[in-house]
């Protein structure tokens, strides 16, 4: 292999300069994670809705309602895989995102279960899963409205345009490309409690980019990391203890 020639670099400096440089750049890399942190918190104060369809998808095991894939814990982050009814293989974006998801047992240790649900019918889920190799549990939803009610397939048919939180007229304002129609992908989280389950969160789009470990995914969850330092959320009981 040869080896690319590199036309652009940074500038030279000396070792004073580039401190001073670094100690710059350090100032907005905390106060990033400062508004992170201050987004995070807020993200697990919002609202939750109860979910009251009785959605029935279809696993290795046969039918399972939604409340059996939290797998018994409190939390569930699903991700909602690009794969129609019709094709042959998933979303090669999708796919390359699953590829880049380590271990994720400690979402175990935190009370929450992670999976993937497509449109397309489970036998297609079952042969991509076992080619790649993939142990994330895979389910279909297909003959529901999962995942129109979640606005991850877009057909007019069944229900008006909507996506990224945006109707079909903005998004043709804001010159996104084909926003009327097929599958698209994000991420919705649930939580289940002795009255019945509830939908606390979704992200579609860039929204679900940088959510590839564990410790990401617990952001986007009611409960959070469960860590000394994060702020309970009013009105929340103390939250458990995992190990």
């Amino acid at each position: 292999m040869s080896t690319p020639t590199i036309t652009v670099t940074p500038p030279v400096v000396s070792k004073e300069e580039w401190l001073k440089k670094r100690l710059e750049l350090l100032e907005s890399e905390k106060e990033a994670t400062r508004h992170l942190d201050r987004v995070n918190a807020e993200r697990r104060r919002l609202p939750m809705t109860e979910v009251e369809k009785d959605y029935v998808f279809q696993g290795p095991s046969g039918p399972l309602k939604l409340e059996d894939l939290f797998e018994g814990r409190r939390q569930l982050i699903v991700y909602h895989f690009m794969f129609g009814p019709d094709w042959e293989r998933g979303c090669m974006g999708c796919t390359g995102y699953v590829d880049a998801i380590g271990d994720l047992s400690l979402l175990h240790r935190r009370d929450a279960t992670f999976v993937l649900i497509s449109r397309a019918p489970y036998e297609k889920l079952a042969k991509q899963k076992e080619e790649k190799g993939w142990r994330h549990p895979w389910y279909s939803s297909y003959g529901t409205d999962f995942n129109y009610d979640f606005h991850v397939t877009l057909d007019e048919s069944v229900t008006p345009v909507y996506y990224n939180y945006r109707t079909k007229e903005e998004m043709i304002a804001n010159q996104v490309p084909n926003p009327t129609e097929g599958e698209e992908h994000g991420l919705s989280v649930f939580l289940r409690t002795e009255d019945g389950v509830f939908h606390t969160y979704s992200s579609y789009a860039r929204g679900t980019d940088r959510l590839t470990d564990a410790t990401a995914l617990l952001e986007v969850t009611p409960y959070g990391r469960q860590e000394d330092w994060e702020d309970s959320p009013e009105g929340w009981p103390q939250r458990p203890t995992y190990g």
